[in-house]
């Protein structure tokens, strides 16, 4: 591994040379990130050359289905899971809807659902909602103090009757990162199902699934310089014991079977140019490697290297000040920088008064309600919310502190 390019990381990200963003620093990266160049080139390549029905005889269909291929067979691979493991929907929000639907017709009254107060609702609120069928739904508290999801605490919230266990890899207000293997391994040994939002986790290095033990994990492909679709890995075994929740005549195709309408055929083609970042990334910076889940292992702690050292001067200046409220921890080691803090002052205020130094960040609760409310935040007052990635610079770590000095 070689130092560090920023400059090559940056340069994949035609953003960064759009006149009309000079000057503007990037914080609202947890909502979406930018998408890089392989992402663009393969979106114009498809809608330029292929736009049509795919999986027909002839050339620019067959041309057209061929890539939508590629992108699930190299997507699967960085993952490390199987191409048939690998689901794309609308959004995240849309597949844990389909997900809990199909769930709801396996389960019966009297089973169990642990849910977290930690989550975004789009993992929360599908599975809390089968109460009404009569499933029993347990919650899984944070530390009110801190946000803190304690996985001991778990262990008195598993049963015989447990069947689903829903919670996040990274929380998008707390930013802490949960030690998913061993929260699944608990779930694998109660018989029940994990689920995993890995949201605000992926866009810091897309996760190695088998290794995490998840039998579901979800993320949003417009936070991982894509476009703007949710990824879904399901096992195999489980996805055939679901309800067919897509057309009748397409129970037989296992990647169907989540998909209740027809896919957005240029989007997951398009879905190869995250792996072709990523790999260009690796090319960047370490020897070559035949194995796609090592690369993706690799750029994963690359990325996490570099946003942990752009996060550790940020969260030291905050915890220097007794004016904000950081929540979550402010150790860069333990979290992702997604950092969210309370003011006195409401967050979409805060946010606004930022942009005026240049500042591109979000104020609200997020879709977090319940964890803010846990906390002791008012959702209508929201919290401001700072996030980058790998690509931001340590002069727009700079700029953001300079202008958080001066709105705070």
């Amino acid at each position: 591994m070689t130092q560090f390019d920023l400059d090559f990381v940056r340069a994949q990200f035609p953003a960064f040379a759009d006149p009309s963003l000079q000057g503007w620093a990037f914080f609202e990266n947890a909502g979406g990130s930018y998408p890089c160049r392989q992402t663009i080139g393969r979106l114009m390549e498809f809608y330029t050359r292929t736009k049509v029905q795919p999986y027909a005889p002839y050339p620019a269909s067959e041309a057209a289905g061929a890539a939508m291929d590629e992108a699930r067979v190299r997507v699967a691979a960085l993952l490390n899971v199987t191409p048939e493991e690998v689901h794309f929907g609308p959004s995240t929000s849309q597949n844990t809807y389909v997900l809990a639907n199909a769930f709801r017709r396996m389960l019966s009254a009297g089973d169990e659902i642990v849910v977290t107060d930690q989550d975004h609702e789009a993992n929360s609120g599908v599975w809390r909602r089968l109460a009404d069928e009569g499933m029993v739904v347990r919650e899984w508290k944070v530390d009110p103090s801190t946000g803190h999801l304690d996985p001991a605490a778990l262990d008195a919230l598993l049963s015989e009757k447990t069947r689903v266990v829903a919670f996040p890899h990274v929380s998008n207000i707390v930013g802490e990162i949960n030690p998913v293997a061993e929260i699944c391994a608990k779930i694998r040994a109660a018989g029940a199902v994990s689920v995993v939002d890995g949201v605000s986790a992926a866009p810091h290095g897309l996760p190695d699934v088998a290794e995490l033990g998840a039998d579901i994990y979800m993320f949003s492909a417009y936070k991982t310089w894509g476009l703007h679709q949710g990824v879904m890995t399901v096992k195999r075994d489980l996805v055939e014991r679901l309800p067919n929740q897509g057309h009748y005549f397409n129970a037989g195709y296992v990647t169907k079977r989540l998909t209740p309408a027809g896919p957005d055929h240029a989007q997951i083609a398009a879905m190869s140019g995250v792996a072709d970042y990523t790999d260009a990334l690796h090319d960047a910076h370490f020897a070559a490697s035949d194995d796609a889940a090592e690369r993706g292992r690799r750029v994963h702690g690359l990325m996490r290297a570099q946003e942990a050292a752009l996060a550790a001067p940020l969260l030291d200046w905050l915890k220097g000040r007794n004016d904000i409220r950081l929540l979550g921890p402010s150790d860069p080691e333990t979290r992702a920088p997604t950092v969210a803090m309370a003011h006195a002052r409401p967050g979409e205020e805060l946010a606004r008064d930022l942009a005026t130094h240049g500042i591109m960040a979000g104020g609200g609760d997020f879709y977090a309600v319940r964890l803010i409310e846990a906390m002791g935040v008012d959702p209508a007052h929201g919290v401001l919310r700072v996030s980058f990635l790998h690509y931001t610079s340590p002069a727009e770590i700079e700029q953001l502190m300079t202008a958080l000095d001066k709105v705070l």
